[in-house]
């Protein structure tokens, strides 16, 4: 039996998502969450958590955040992270490959490869849609840093660029580089219109 922790924000999809997997006899879906677990982990870590790839924190954040990595959790409890995730989404793909997933479901795919996908994962097999080539190409391509992310993705939350600069150990003159930098990396004409970029991209 492959016990299964299901990570999804939307309560309606996760409930879906959940019973979706409890159809396959071999499959036991032992807990449900929106977000992904953080600290000591009261049960047994589960074989494989199937995660929406949006929960994962994007790259970078997690070196700045007082919480334990996806990575070592995963790493800790021997389990799989397998990360469902849209084609045209590549920072999507990409925090879910920095997280430590080895299998990549597309969400507009079928209830066989999500199926399939599981048992390759537990068996410590890696799976990846091929619809997600393309995505894979375009998130190697993405062009900022692990800190820039880290500013952006507190600017993206509404935080000044003095709270950043406390929140993060810099300058406000070292955010406001940073910051200037991703606007031009990413050609936006102006720091909301980078943030648009990026969570349009999955980035964030």
């Amino acid at each position: 039996m492959i016990r299964v922790t299901v990570v999804y924000e939307a309560q309606l999809l996760r409930a879906a998502l959940v019973d979706l997997l409890r159809s396959d006899d071999e499959v036991s879906v032992v807990s449900a969450v929106s977000h992904w677990p953080q600290g000591p982990a009261s049960v047994p870590a589960p074989d494989v958590y199937v995660a929406d790839a949006e929960c994962l924190p994007p790259p970078g954040a997690e070196s700045d955040a007082p919480t334990t990595s996806v990575a070592a959790s995963l790493e800790a409890g021997g389990s799989a992270l397998l990360a469902l995730t849209p084609a045209q989404r590549p920072g999507a793909l990409r925090r879910a490959h920095a997280a430590g997933a080895t299998g990549f479901v597309d969400k507009n795919g079928s209830k066989n490869r999500l199926l399939q996908a599981v048992h390759r994962v537990a068996a410590g097999e890696r799976f990846i849609d091929e619809t997600l080539a393309l995505g894979f190409l375009q998130a190697a391509e993405m062009p900022l840093t692990r800190r820039e992310l880290s500013v952006l993705s507190l600017a993206a939350k509404g935080a000044p660029v003095g709270e950043i600069a406390a929140t993060l150990c810099l300058s406000k003159g070292t955010v406001r580089n940073y910051m200037a930098s991703v606007i031009r990396k990413v050609g936006a004409r102006n720091r909301v219109d980078a943030i648009r970029i990026a969570q349009g991209a999955g980035w964030t």
